[in-house]
């Protein structure tokens, strides 16, 4: 899945790049996109009691986006589990292909209690629909 973003000057930093905190934003826009994709929100499933939490986070930087550069995020699921998801994220420039970062975010299926579920028993549509994905982006 590729979502494509424009660096805003709100985002570059003294150095006129970007500051790195907002390549963690970009993996947000990243992955809210891949599920709406498939047909659902992260709204839609916090109105079903389903939360998503981020508990664990890595980037690494290789090259400086700068104010008005056209990103590239491209996400994909890297490990899939009944209560848990790990994505995947390459950022690069548009205009020359440049690798930027990569990244990944592990996530824990939950209720609105913070009590973990097993996603195949509590939605198995978008389950299925994930581990589709997921065996796509392994071939």
């Amino acid at each position: 899945m590729n979502t494509e973003i424009r660096v805003r000057y709100q985002e570059t930093d003294q150095m006129g790049v970007v500051y790195h905190a907002n390549y963690l934003v970009w993996f947000e826009v990243g992955r809210t996109s891949l599920i709406r994709e498939l047909g659902y929100s992260y709204t839609g499933l916090e109105a079903k009691g389903l939360l998503l939490p981020v508990v664990d986070v890595g980037a690494q930087f290789r090259r400086s986006a700068k104010y008005d550069d056209v990103v590239m995020v491209e996400t994909s699921i890297k490990e899939l589990g009944p209560s848990k998801i790990v994505f995947e994220y390459s950022i690069r420039r548009k205009s020359d292909g440049q690798l930027l970062a990569t990244g990944h975010t592990k996530h824990l299926w939950v209720t609105k209690e913070m009590k973990r579920v097993r996603l195949p028993d509590y939605s198995p549509e978008l389950y299925d629909q994930l581990e589709q994905l997921h065996l796509v982006n392994k071939a």
